[in-house]
């Protein structure tokens, strides 16, 4: 979970990117005002009305910001990949070229720099910083881009580049909580490239500071710093420490710091204890991972239903749009209509004719390809058996044979084509392709990343299931809304499939043609799971090892 003070940063660039469209006066949206009184109180609420933000608002910087702020929730939540997504997105509404979006173009670098931090890609975080850097014009946040690339550096073992940074900002720096982070971060690195230097003076000094300051989430880091430098020198004091980061962690309701505080405890602790810490340390853990997993489930519903909603509300508006112009057409335009009736119809029969002709030459060149493989090559054979019989060797019928051979074998065929496509663009062509005016297929979480590691044999089987799943979708459900949706989990990727039609009466029979994907899925070493007991539809789960 971030620290609470990146998310306070976050607000404060959000809240001078938005001071400056106000310059041009932009027309108030009411989504984007209720999403941002919810923010740190209910982060669901707040990710509802900035999701609809980016449905409604015709201000695309309007709608980047809505897309950072939902970012900062969903990596605050856990969930980076789906975080990952939304910067993108909000990148995509934004202008480098315009001053006026300069700021949230910073910051929306900033978040990605912390998340590939996150994902120990330093190398890519620190591109990041560099981006945020360019584009920020506060000098105060520039010090905070500046402490985030430095710690990407000491992340990835470049002390010297880190030790440079930090030296430059506590150079300009003002803020005295922001002078502590600095200063403890330096002695950490100072430490960490040399193990006889001794940062607890400075360690000493930032944590005066934090508590004069009343800079709890300081606090926090100072003490996993001191704990950290005593563990081998002083293992009661880093025991102390340690017990000092957990309460301080507790009280700030953060589950990351609670659990890096008990791994140092485990470690520190007497043996009489360290079932107690243990214990504690995986409860904390399986609470963390199902409460993320449950975000992740709620922001793509929420999209989902948005999504959906805004889709019904184009149906409709374009239905009512249609009935106006047929009036108007038929009042004023019937001759118009007549004449684009008659080219609408001249150019459907040209077309209907030219996949006929089209399917037509697809059929011989296949019948020639057969002719090319079969009769030639079994000609060939008969024409070797009879040149070793003497008797037959002068024989008028193999001249007749040969010529045949030499009219078969001269048929050219089409070679099929072949195309490197992303697995994820294949399987949602495959996958929406059975969607129609009925039926829609929504795909939420199928990106290119997901499918990195899967190995061939895995995706191959998976496109199979999938498709054996829309074909019966497709002629028994009758289903109007399917949505699929991906996610990986740890080393296992998930698909959860459901579909709002007849369902499935009691358990699959071994006939149906659903259960015939289990041998598919145990080659892969996977499971899929049906469960009938929802009142209407059908639900499935699939989940399979990454490699």
């Amino acid at each position: 979970m971030k620290k609470i003070y990146t998310l306070l940063f976050f607000l404060l660039a959000a809240f001078a990117c938005r001071k400056k469209i106000n310059t041009s006066a932009p027309t108030k949206n009411q989504n984007f005002e209720t999403a941002e009184s919810f923010f740190f109180k209910n982060n669901d609420s707040s990710f509802y009305y900035f999701n609809k933000v980016t449905t409604t608002s015709k201000d695309s910087l309007q709608v980047a910001m809505a897309y950072n702020y939902m970012a900062v929730i969903q990596s605050d939540a856990g969930d980076y990949f789906g975080g990952q997504e939304s910067l993108t997105l909000s990148l995509g509404f934004l202008n480098e070229h315009k001053k006026t979006d300069f700021a949230c173009l910073a910051s929306n670098y900033n978040e990605l720099g912390l998340n590939s931090t996150y994902f120990k890609k330093y190398t890519e975080a620190i591109n990041y910083y560099n981006s945020a850097l360019k584009f920020c014009q506060n000098n105060a946040y520039k010090l905070q881009f500046l402490n985030n690339k430095a710690l990407a550096y000491q992340k990835s073992g470049a002390y010297s580049n880190a030790i440079d940074i930090y030296n430059e900002v506590l150079k300009k720096i003002s803020n005295r909580k922001e002078y502590a982070r600095v200063l403890s971060n330096l002695a950490k690195t100072k430490w960490l490239q040399n193990s006889n230097y001794n940062p607890l003076a400075d360690f000493s000094k930032a944590l005066q500071i934090r508590y004069l300051e009343k800079d709890e989430w300081g606090q926090n880091a100072s003490y996993s710093h001191i704990a950290d430098y005593y563990e081998k020198k002083k293992p009661d004091s880093a025991f102390n420490y340690a017990q000092k980061m957990y309460l301080i962690a507790t009280k700030l309701n953060s589950p990351d710091d609670r659990l890096e505080a008990l791994q140092k405890l485990i470690k520190l602790s007497p043996a009489t204890k360290t079932k107690q810490y243990f214990q504690k340390y995986q409860s904390i853990n399986d609470s963390l991972q199902t409460t993320r997993s449950a975000a992740k489930n709620q922001f793509a519903l929420i999209r989902y239903e948005t999504e959906k909603s805004k889709a019904d509300n184009l149906v409709l508006q374009k239905d009512n749009d249609g009935k106006r112009y047929q009036i108007i057409i038929l009042i004023t335009c019937i001759p118009l209509l007549i004449i684009v009736g008659t080219l609408w119809y001249k150019k459907r029969k040209q077309r209907l004719e030219l996949e006929a002709q089209n399917t037509i030459r697809n059929n011989k060149l296949k019948t020639s390809q057969k002719v090319h493989d079969v009769v030639a090559n079994g000609l060939y054979r008969i024409m070797s058996k009879l040149d070793h019989q003497e008797t037959l060797k002068d024989s008028p019928i193999i001249n007749e044979i040969e010529e045949l051979y030499e009219q078969s074998r001269d048929i050219s065929y089409e070679k099929p084509e072949f195309k490197n496509r992303p697995f994820n663009e294949k399987i949602s062509e495959t996958l929406k392709s059975f969607a129609s005016e009925n039926t829609r297929v929504v795909l939420v979480g199928n990106s290119a990343a997901l499918w990195e590691k899967v190995s061939e044999q895995a995706k191959e089987e998976i496109e199979h299931i999938l498709q054996e799943l829309m074909v019966n979708m497709s002629k028994h459900s009758h289903a109007s809304d399917v949505v699929i949706r991906f996610e990986q989990v740890q080393q296992k990727i998930n698909i959860y499939y459901t579909d709002n039609g007849i369902g499935i009466a009691g358990k699959p029979q071994p006939k149906n043609g659903l259960t015939n994907t289990g041998t598919r899925i145990d080659a892969i070493g996977g499971t899929i799971t049906f469960d009938t007991k929802v009142e209407k539809g059908l639900k499935i789960q699939i989940s399979f090892p990454v490699s």
